[in-house]
């Protein structure tokens, strides 16, 4: 499991006072940093391997400025060429969101999805 602290910014939170539903989503795209690192070391853009098929975000309870949020992700699905992100927002020891996001290893240059080498394979069930 890889963990993320979130520091929610006043600029994240909407006219109710809580922080808005498109924050989340983006908080989930940072924890999954380590992973596009492990598939694209220094993370360079015009090397960049991965595209996003679908992602999913579920609202548990409110999430508030002023105290950190925890993401803890996890590898779920490794498939031939595609794997699943497994997201959850924890708030004051409460789970506040889940979700999931779905990546596919991506050639760019031939526009095909390319199968997951056994050593990127690896490195993914080390997150499960």
């Amino acid at each position: 499991m890889m963990l993320c602290t979130m520091e929610p910014r006043f600029c994240e939170t909407d006219a109710l006072g809580h922080i808005n539903n498109t924050v989340v989503p983006m908080w989930f795209e940072t924890a999954r940093t380590p992973i596009f690192e492990v598939f694209n070391p220094g993370q360079d853009l015009k090397k960049w391997n991965m595209i996003l098929r679908k992602m999913d975000v579920d609202f548990i309870a409110q999430i508030y400025y002023g105290h950190p949020v925890e993401i803890r992700t996890r590898i779920g699905h490794i498939g031939s060429s595609s794997f699943t992100f497994e997201h959850e927002a924890w708030q004051r020891d409460e789970l506040v969101a889940k979700g999931s996001a779905v990546m596919i290893y991506f050639d760019y240059v031939k526009q095909c999805k390319q199968e997951i080498t056994p050593a990127l394979r690896a490195e993914l069930e080390k997150q499960r």
